[in-house]
């Protein structure tokens, strides 16, 4: 299986911007569509972004849409996320996973295979 390593999360105040970064090894990265969730405090993980091995198709929770962009480099081996216009209620522990589907946005949590350690968001008032 690949393994995944995020990074880059941390605080900002409301309306600031953060990029998460993930990180894959162990197997070869364009054999996978990747995809990032968060769980916030007492609640599901959720999904928020996700994009197609060669980054022809993404595809974003209504919540998230207009304010994220998800993409990554497959020659670094690495997927982003950058968030823009954060909101109190992004506040969450943000995953980067990996699902062997590489030409299919997947946003069903239950149909990833792989996940990194999580990230902690938080969004100040």
């Amino acid at each position: 299986q690949v393994q995944l390593a995020e990074s880059g999360g941390g605080l900002v105040q409301t309306g600031g911007s953060l990029e998460l970064s993930c990180t894959a090894s162990g197997r070869t990265f364009t054999d996978y569509a990747m995809g990032w969730f968060r769980q916030a405090p007492g609640k599901e993980r959720e999904f928020v972004a996700a994009i197609t091995w060669g980054s022809s198709s993404t595809y974003y929770a209504d919540s998230v849409k207009g304010r994220f962009t998800i993409s990554r480099d497959n020659a670094k081996n690495t997927v982003n996320l950058q968030m823009n216009s954060l909101k109190a209620e992004d506040t969450a522990v943000y995953y980067c996973e990996a699902t062997e589907s590489p030409n299919t946005v997947v946003t069903g949590k239950k149909l990833y295979h792989c996940w990194g350690q999580g990230n902690q968001v938080t969004i100040s008032p």
